[in-house]
């Protein structure tokens, strides 16, 4: 088969299937093809796509930690495909946190998990995050405490209560990413969330739970039975 998409049957060329048939019948590869818009001498937009997904074994989490300077390693590829693509993907984390906003209350843990999904998931640093409640465990706001490196990150209690006050939340929940995708809890974790929990006391502000996020899944203080 020719590697120019233009010299494909009709049936089998991208955008004339999406049009014909609908985005849902269009592989990975031909819908980041169309993403890419055009490969180059050497290879169609869908074989540069099909190059790129080899690259992540197919797995498209992984696809979205590539970055700016990793995807233009690929001959073809330039800063105007890379943005094509980068933005693509943050449109699709955006729409996941869309659909999750109408659910205001947190029920349980899992709820957090979905609720944190379009922020946390794939990037490759730690963050910590919580998340501002009413006393009926209503969603007041999410808000970032801080960011940090692949290991670990800083949070200072004095600003996560700070917040709190300020919006006046009467619980909160913690959150942080483990970009390895160990799912389990450290002992800093345990003792952070101790020292917050202390603090949270005395202003009686509820840490009602601390989720780590990984893209695997989760891990919730509360369903282990830590610190509360």
């Amino acid at each position: 088969m020719s590697i120019w998409i233009k010299n494909w049957p009709e049936e089998d060329r991208p955008r004339e299937k999406l049009l014909s048939k609908g985005s849902s019948i269009l592989t990975n590869a031909e819908l980041l093809g169309g993403l890419l818009g055009s490969g180059y001498q050497a290879q169609s937009a869908v074989g540069l796509a099909k190059n790129i997904l080899t690259s992540v074994n197919n797995d498209l989490h992984q696809l979205a930690q590539l970055s700016v300077n990793d995807l233009i390693k690929f001959k073809g590829v330039g800063h105007a495909k890379t943005i094509n693509i980068i933005s693509a993907l943050e449109l699709g984390r955006r729409q996941d946190e869309f659909n999750l906003k109408s659910n205001k209350i947190i029920t349980c843990s899992k709820d957090v998990y979905e609720f944190m999904r379009a922020e946390l998931m794939d990037i490759q640093y730690e963050e910590f995050w919580i998340i501002l409640l009413k006393r009926n465990n209503e969603i007041i706001a999410k808000k970032q405490i801080s960011k940090g490196g692949i290991s670990g990150t800083l949070v200072d209690p004095k600003i996560v209560f700070k917040h709190a006050l300020d919006r006046q939340a009467s619980t909160l929940v913690l959150i942080h990413n483990h970009p390895s995708g160990n799912i389990n809890a450290s002992q800093t974790d345990i003792n952070l969330t101790k020292k917050i929990k202390k603090a949270g006391d005395l202003l009686d502000i509820s840490i009602i739970d601390h989720i780590i996020y990984t893209n695997a899944g989760y891990y919730s203080f509360v369903d282990h039975s830590l610190v509360f």
